[in-house]
């Protein structure tokens, strides 16, 4: 499937794995007398199947085409790419949709990003250049997006808590 429908193969495993990953991120974190949110697993799940999904496929095959080697400088451009562009990109757009979705306004998605943005991006730099290295330097491209996607349920997990935090108090000035 990966092959002959490769984006939608994609996607759809992405979406799977996001699904595992926010149902355990909730196992985790409610009492065993409350019910798992289904709404906000379905938001996260279609985020993966319509955004990141297709967006891996596409940043995966983008990296092979500007840095076609393997080797380990070129392993490591596309680690600082990942890094710089695709990573902070996406986890702006991931928090400003998912927060949009809960019904938070411009202002309160602002205070949202400012909170929890540098922090998640923070926490990211402990974990996904190792994932990117292994992923970037042994696996091939049409399997890297499943790769990635494995390696983010734990990542999801977080994402998934962070997520779910209260709205942050909105400063006017």
């Amino acid at each position: 499937m990966v092959k002959s429908w490769p984006v939608l193969t994609k996607s759809v495993t992405s979406s799977v794995i996001y699904t595992a990953a926010d149902l355990s991120a909730q196992t985790i974190s409610k009492s065993s007398a409350d019910p798992y949110d289904l709404v906000r697993t379905s938001r996260m799940a279609g985020f993966r199947l319509l955004i990141l999904g297709p967006s891996l496929h596409f940043w995966f095959n983008l990296m092979s085409k500007l840095f076609p080697k393997r080797d380990l400088i070129t392993t490591f451009k596309k680690m600082a790419m990942g890094q710089l562009l695709f990573g902070p990109f996406m986890t702006a757009v991931f928090f400003s949709l998912n927060a949009r979705l809960q019904g938070e306004s411009g202002e309160e998605i602002v205070s949202r990003l400012k909170r929890d943005l540098l922090p998640t991006m923070s926490n990211g730099l402990m974990y996904w250049p190792f994932c990117d290295f292994i992923t970037f330097r042994f696996i091939p491209v049409h399997l890297q997006p499943l790769v990635s996607n494995l390696f983010s349920y734990l990542w999801t997990v977080y994402m998934a808590y962070m997520a779910s935090l209260e709205k942050p108090v909105s400063v006017t000035g």
